[in-house]
């Protein structure tokens, strides 16, 4: 039995054997038509958010306007990335720069671009915690075969609840999860669902890439979604939400006991009472207005109102954890608690710890997972090729010119100095933009004050002969001795004759 064999029956034995919700739904539905699964105690007061993609979609993404804000300010930044090619030389990187090989990141689908093909990737990792892309018929070459390797223009983006992961080892283990030697064996895509009953296609690893940056501590290969472990937090935002509007549904007054008059009995003039009061006072139309009551009867509030329980606080908390776990800062998406000490400073900051804390993580995970997916360029001698995101032109990440200014100034003052002292310009600026000083390269000219005074320039390797600022100074002659003055000659009869006789 192969190793592959093995891993697919393992995985047919670890498949959970407990009824879902979902399963036992369709067991009431037949050709389109429901025959009330959903009727007796399965309905709830409560409204749960399931752990499962479509349970996030419903109750997460499009259900809790927090949850959608950090998604989206994710989404748009992430989408802005390019994909280049980057060369290493000595574990350093080098010059960005594209290649044909590129076309199925740049053009993915038909009418498709690179942000569509990210946004559906960031959106499939923040909702499942994984993210499967396809490109048909790619296949990895041995050396020496022949055949094509790129497989087909486009790519596929497969949903992540619709695919299973398949593991395998070379033990005879009962799981091969459990195995030391598991590895991945590839991917079952199950079209419609797990549940459909289809036929499941069998996916090589060569032709899936798996983008997975928060991987899951009790999975090998599986990924998890930052929404997983604040979905307490999602309800209870979700919570306050709906007593904000059960606030204004109920004439913008707290809860209230009204006691009724003593003459009117339980059951039909009662309940006519209660209408009258409910169609009179009851609703926003109903607010602030004047109620009236009848002798004996009283009203009473109870609980708390939105002051009480000082509402933005307890509201603003539970989304900066949301915001927190989404790695956004509050001041990005415009939450409460972050608008409360918003500066421009604090912007800016806040700006800087997205960009870097959050999304070139993510982009360089990206990369590294779609790399699969792309035949890379043969590299030069002495180095490698890696496919990398250029973020040179995103307006988000442009806002510190000051600082980038800043960072050029130091650069223009280190070539200057590097080539003062004799490398050679090309090799300066190459070292100077890697930050790799082992790139520098000596011109073999150095600076007079390295040289020993009083030491002649050596004569070039043509054999010149030695320039006239070179050659030894001759020692100067001393001046002739003034002639001796004349008899009764005064000092200016002495200057005369010395500018006539010099």
């Amino acid at each position: 039995m192969s190793w592959l064999q093995r891993a697919v029956q393992g995985l047919a034995r670890s498949a959970p054997n407990t009824l879902t919700f979902e399963d036992y739904v369709q067991y009431f539905n037949w050709q389109g038509l429901s025959y009330g699964a959903r009727a007796g105690s399965l309905v709830s007061e409560h409204e749960e958010i399931g752990d499962d993609f479509e349970g996030l979609v419903q109750g997460a993404y499009k259900g809790n306007g927090v949850i959608f804000a950090c998604m989206v300010a994710r989404m748009l930044l992430f989408a802005e990335a390019r994909f280049q090619f980057r060369t290493l030389r000595s574990g350093r990187p080098g010059d960005l720069y594209g290649d044909t090989a590129l076309a199925p990141l740049e053009t993915p689908w038909k009418n498709g671009t690179t942000g569509n093909l990210l946004s559906r990737m960031i959106q499939d990792v923040d909702l499942a915690g994984n993210s499967y892309i396809r490109r048909p018929g790619r296949t990895i070459l041995r050396p020496g075969s022949l055949g094509n390797a790129s497989g087909s223009q486009y790519l596929q983006r497969l949903r992540p609840d619709w695919v299973t992961i398949v593991l395998g080892s070379q033990t005879d283990a009962e799981d091969p999860a459990d195995a030391i030697d598991v590895e991945l064996a590839g991917y079952l895509f199950h079209p419609g669902g797990k549940a459909s009953g289809k036929k499941p296609h069998f996916l090589f690893p060569e032709e899936v890439a798996h983008f997975a940056p928060i991987p899951d501590p009790i999975a090998v290969y599986r990924g998890m979604s930052w929404i997983t472990p604040i979905i307490r937090e999602v309800m209870g935002d979700g919570a306050a939400t709906a007593h904000k509007l059960k606030f204004f549904e109920n004439g913008a007054t707290p809860n209230m006991v009204v006691t009724a008059q003593p003459d009117i009995k339980t059951g039909g003039p009662f309940d006519l009472w209660v209408q009258n009061m409910k169609q009179s006072l009851k609703g926003l139309r109903g607010a602030y207005e004047t109620l009236y009551l009848g002798y004996g009867s009283t009203a009473e509030v109870v609980g708390k109102d939105m002051k009480e329980v000082d509402f933005r606080a307890t509201q603003g908390a539970g989304e900066t954890r949301i915001a927190a776990a989404a790695g956004v800062p509050p001041i990005i998406v415009g939450l409460s608690e972050g608008l409360a000490s918003a500066t421009y400073s604090n912007y800016g900051q806040a700006r800087r710890r997205f960009a870097d804390g959050t999304m070139r993580p993510l982009w360089r995970d990206a990369a590294a997972s779609l790399s699969t997916l792309i035949d890379l360029p043969r590299p030069i001698a002495g180095e490698k090729t890696e496919l990398w995101y250029d973020d040179r032109d995103i307006p988000f990440l442009q806002e510190d010119v000051k600082d980038a200014a800043e960072a050029q100034q130091v650069d223009a003052i280190s070539i200057k100095q590097l080539i003062d002292s004799g490398y050679t310009p090309e090799s300066v600026v190459d070292a100077v933009t890697a930050g790799d000083l082992k790139r520098l390269k000596h011109s073999g000219l150095v600076s007079v004050q390295l040289q020993p005074p009083g030491v002649a320039a050596a004569e070039d390797d043509d054999g010149a002969e030695s320039s006239e600022d070179d050659a030894p100074a001759t020692p100067a002659q001393d001046p002739p001795e003034p002639a001796p003055a004349a008899e009764g000659e005064n000092a200016t009869g002495r200057l005369v004759r010395a500018l006539q006789n010099p």
